[in-house]
């Protein structure tokens, strides 16, 4: 095959030349996202300010690859004339991406740190943000038209998945690199170990990504030939549709809001708290081991709930870390700061993983097949122009509240001696959180306009999430103050925006580690107590490290449990074997914690027929030899067994009329028929002397 006729669009492609052309994009996505991770995640930023860049020109360098971006106007109308777009996407980008040996160069040429030194590394980013905007406005068309629509979150989400285990790898290399390049080489600056990391990146990595995409092929565009609409008919389109004018706005609105931020996370660490590029990258690739796991869980999400609702939940949990960053200092760093930053960058990582997924994919859901060119390019637009202002407007900011503070104190003054202690300081870079915080709430009321074909409420997939009914943690006590105690914190944290989201990926993550030790016991046909012990040891271990889990009990032994059932799915014969071990693992994880029997016990009944509820198996069938399990386990750690079976039953019940109320009369009266306890019955509302309802 010539150059040439590979570079021709073909009519109609076959299932082999697409599965070719997939798997050349997820090589593309490895290189580019690989030598992204060098360029980013604070290299740059640390880069710029070697060579004497400051708060605003940090902001103006973040804010220059997007606020180039309406250049793609003019493009819609060249690749709609030349519908050419692998010929315009594949030469813009070689240009692009080679323009990194001249930016990585400027140390050698020109003296540093100096004005001369940052305009160029300003200027020849402009250019670059000129070439890449070209690419974007092809390529977006032409990778619509070639990914079937209905893979497109399980596709995107594999791609991304691969893409940043390169990217973590590159990135964590490159940042021991430049912090031992001092050490090895003192004669020379420290400024020079970036420009070897930078030219390595962009001799093997960044122009290894235009040769992928140019031996992509590139399905012909269908364009009506009588009528060519003129550009301003090309641009007009996306915004006379209602619905998609909305989601541009929101991408706007949001990409400025969250962008105040998310520039200076990297300086604050650098210049603020005063760590190296080593920690700053560590941190980085702990974000991105995050987004590569939650990867997996968005993109199944995404195929079976829609784009927008994963959106509004990822974006809601980001908005939880943003304001986080303003208590990683009271005013200095502090012996919770690096734990701080740990998770605000694990829960970073899984929130940026659902966002960076679905706002490409929703506009690409959203836009209409064959005419697609400039709906992406409406919303790509909107993306970068708020992606571009916000890092200048954050620089701005930041300077001027360089010398701000804003600071409330605990104070304690005896006769003895004054205690002081901050209990929250707001200063310079924190006002930025702050604002980006408070912005980013009202936009997402924007995304709640936003109209999805087949989208579901943001509870149904919380639920899926948290795997919980609507009163999760419902007392038998009629105290008010006893059922608030019992319900706190976990369904109160619910209710708040974000905090819901990292409460649900916590229970997810324990749903999931029971379900893959049932699996493994099943598979290596372990005896009961040794699934018991990798129960018990997975979940102590957890509760050791989540404090706020651990005071959630009956949520932890309803998620184990419905993990474990979730296992049953591909094993039934293995059920009663199965949920015997969960329970004894459960309690014998919770006896470590000193915690509640009976709570632990009624959450594994809700597990139980939640998890039944899921896989589609019949709640009273499993109750029965459920009971029988609670007592063999009740038995091991001393607890009277008929309490056990109460306590299960009462979990049970409550799931039932939850979740399948439909089943509810049969199912007390099948408990009520093995359990004989008064104050159980009493509970139900069954009369104990004629075994009928009351």
């Amino acid at each position: 095959m010539s150059i040439k006729s590979s570079f021709q669009p073909v009519e109609d492609l076959s299932e082999r030349e697409i599965n070719r052309g997939l798997k050349l994009l997820n090589l593309e996505g490895m290189t580019s996202l690989g030598f992204f991770s060098i360029t980013t995640s604070g290299f740059l930023a640390a880069f710029a300010l070697l060579l004497g860049a400051n708060n605003l020109q940090i902001g103006i360098l973040a804010a220059i690859p997007f606020i180039t971006q309406p250049l793609q106007i003019p493009v819609i109308l060249l690749v709609e004339y030349l519908q050419r777009r692998k010929v315009i996407a594949v030469s813009s980008w070689v240009i692009a991406q080679a323009l990194w040996f001249p930016m990585a160069l400027i140390p050698v040429f020109i003296e540093t740190p100096g004005a001369w030194a940052i305009s160029s590394l300003l200027i020849l980013m402009a250019i670059r943000g000129m070439f890449s905007s070209v690419t974007s406005c092809s390529w977006n068309s032409w990778i619509r038209d070639l990914i079937p629509s209905h893979i497109l979150g399980r596709y995107f989400s594999k791609r991304l998945a691969l893409a940043t285990t390169i990217a973590v790898i590159f990135s964590l290399g490159a940042g021991y690199f430049v912090d031992y390049w001092p050490r090895c080489f003192p004669e020379y600056g420290p400024i020079y170990g970036y420009t070897v990391a930078f030219l390595f990146g962009a001799l093997f990595l960044g122009m290894a990504s235009p040769v992928f995409m140019s031996l992509m092929p590139e399905p012909k565009m269908h364009v009506n030939y009588d009528h060519r609409p003129s550009l301003r008919q090309l641009v007009a389109a996306p915004l006379k549709d209602r619905n998609y004018r909305q989601l541009m706005k929101f991408l706007l609105f949001w990409t400025f809001s969250s962008n105040l931020a998310i520039p200076f996370f990297a300086v604050y660490m650098l210049n603020t708290i005063g760590y190296p590029i080593s920690t700053v990258i560590i941190l980085s690739v702990i974000s991105q081991l995050c987004n590569l796991f939650f990867l997996r869980v968005w993109g199944q999400f995404v195929d079976r709930f829609g784009s927008k609702v994963i959106i509004s939940l990822c974006a809601s949990l980001f908005l939880v870390v943003i304001i986080g960053w303003v208590f990683t200092t009271l005013p200095g760093e502090h012996v919770l700061t690096f734990p701080l930053l740990v998770v605000l960058h694990i829960f970073a990582g899984i929130a940026t993983a659902g966002i960076t997924l679905n706002v490409g994919m929703i506009g690409l859901k959203m836009a209409p097949q064959g005419e697609a060119t400039p709906y992406l390019a409406g919303a790509s637009l909107s993306t970068h122009l708020g992606t571009g202002i916000g890092p200048l407007v954050g620089g701005l900011l930041a300077d001027f509240f360089a010398s701000r503070s804003f600071t409330i104190n605990f104070v304690w003054d005896s006769p003895v001696q004054a205690l002081q202690l901050p209990a929250v300081y707001i200063g310079g870079m924190d006002f930025l959180f702050v604002i980006a915080f408070l912005l980013g709430i009202l936009t997402l009321r924007t995304l709640a306009k936003v109209q999805e074909e087949g989208e579901v409420n943001r509870e149904i997939v919380l639920d899926e999430l948290l795997s919980q009914g609507r009163t999760t943690t419902r007392s038998v006590s009629t105290v008010p103050g006893l059922r608030f105690v019992t319900m706190f914190p976990f369904s109160y944290l619910r209710r708040v925006p974000g905090v819901d989201v990292a409460v649900g990926v916590t229970a997810y993550q324990i749903a999931d580690m029971a379900k893959m030790t049932a699996m493994a016991a099943t598979r290596g046909r372990m005896a009961t107590n040794k699934l018991a012990q990798s129960l018990e040891s997975g979940i102590w271990n957890l509760m050791q490290n989540n404090k706020a889990v651990q005071a959630n009990v009956a949520d932890i032994a309803r998620h184990t449990v419905r993990g474990v059932i979730l296992a049953l799915n591909e094993h039934k014969e293995s059920e009663e074997y199965l949920v015997n071990g969960a329970v004894q693992g459960i309690l014998a994880a919770m006896k470590r914690a000193h915690a509640n029997a009976r709570e632990t016990f009624r959450g594994a009944g809700y597990g139980i027929v939640q998890g039944a509820v899921e896989t589609n198996t019949d709640p009273t069938t499993i109750a029965l030899r459920s009971l029988e399990s609670a007592r063999a386990a009740a038995h091991q750690i001393r607890q009277p067994s008929e309490m056990a079976a109460s306590e299960l039953a009462l979990g049970m019940i409550e799931a039932v009329n939850d979740i399948y109320p439909d089943i509810l009369p049969q199912m007390k009266e099948l408990l009520a028929a093995e359990i004989k306890n008064k104050d159980f019955l009493k509970a139900i509302g069954i009369n104990g002397n004629c075994g009928g309802q009351a």
